[in-house]
């Protein structure tokens, strides 16, 4: 989530309470979680465990719970005993949550020759392309982007909330929901089935690429970029923060783990599971998600045990 302008670290820390140690009159661009980070960023951690990750990465401004860490050249430390609850608070004061009165809000964008069918919710800020279809029964939360002819079935859900949370044990509340800032983004030209979720990033966008046609009943999670001409069929799952590439095809009810990277081109085939990145321009299967040629050999093998045990046992 970027900031207005003139958002300072000095600003940041009054506003969360923290101790600026650093450079506190610096401009801070934006926010986002570890994942997303881009450089100039601020991050949060509240654990010894991922210090060095956020320490060295590309952000500028780390919400910590520690003095007692080696800081980087360049960087700026916002000291906080509770750097969730601070992240908590700088997502509610730039993205507050803004209730809807009508079916469609005031705020959105409509372009062009768009058709948006009885039914469907347009949340606050939402801008919709030209020579859309929106049918029916569809909900599209606040800030989502769509292009130009774009198509979503009904029953689909665009920008709901990242499935989120900041997990720990020894307290009350073990498991913290993680407020959602960031956003969808539809390219041109895309289909979306029926019964589709599409969630939004945490603190940045779940991007769908333009061209890519998507089946009925399929889940993507917050963050992950979808690239151009995809196809995906239905009651696929790919989980957050996940890059699948270009020309990629994921056939039925493939399983997709997080944080992993698909190339371009690849054809993942039904009901395969892909838990590790997979190389462009080949054809998967089975789970886990390998290489279909040797996969496919593998299953030959298989297939011939029972009679290689006969052999081995002098059963016939």
């Amino acid at each position: 989530m970027l900031f207005p302008a003139g958002t300072t670290a000095q600003w940041i820390a009054e506003l969360i309470g923290a101790e600026v140690i650093g450079d506190g009159q610096a401009q801070v661009p934006g926010i986002n979680e570890i994942h997303k980070v881009q450089v100039g960023d601020i991050v949060f951690v509240d654990h010894p465990k991922y210090y060095a990750k956020c320490l060295n990465s590309p952000a500028q401004f780390v919400i910590i719970n520690s003095k007692e860490v080696t800081i980087p050249a360049g960087k700026t430390l916002l000291f906080t005993a509770q750097p969730f609850e601070a992240y908590l608070k700088i997502v509610e004061h730039f993205r507050p949550f803004e209730s809807s009165v009508s079916l469609q809000s005031q705020s959105a964008v409509i372009g062009k020759g768009t058709v948006i069918m009885p039914g469907a919710f347009i949340g606050n800020h939402v801008t919709i392309g030209n020579n859309c279809i929106i049918h029916p029964n569809v909900s599209i939360y606040d800030y989502t982007i769509i292009g130009n002819n774009v198509i979503i079935h009904s029953g689909t859900t665009i920008g709901a909330d990242a499935f989120y949370y900041n997990i720990k044990k020894d307290r009350d509340v073990w498991a913290k929901k993680m407020a959602s800032c960031g956003r969808v983004v539809i390219e041109d030209d895309v289909e979306i089935g029926a019964n589709c979720c599409i969630d939004k990033g945490v603190t940045n966008d779940t991007v769908i690429g333009s061209g890519t046609k998507m089946d009925n009943l399929i889940q993507i999670g917050h963050d992950v970029v979808i690239g151009r001409n995809c196809i995906i069929a239905s009651q696929v799952g790919i989980a957050g923060a996940t890059v699948v590439g270009n020309g990629v095809t994921l056939w039925g009810q493939v399983g997709v783990n997080k944080t992993i990277t698909i190339g371009d081109n690849a054809v993942v085939l039904g009901q395969s599971g892909v838990t590790a990145s997979l190389e462009a321009n080949k054809t998967y299967m089975g789970y886990p998600a390998e290489d279909a040629s040797i996969k496919r050999r593998e299953l030959v093998w298989l297939k011939r045990i029972p009679s290689l045990w006969k052999k081995v046992m002098g059963e016939g």
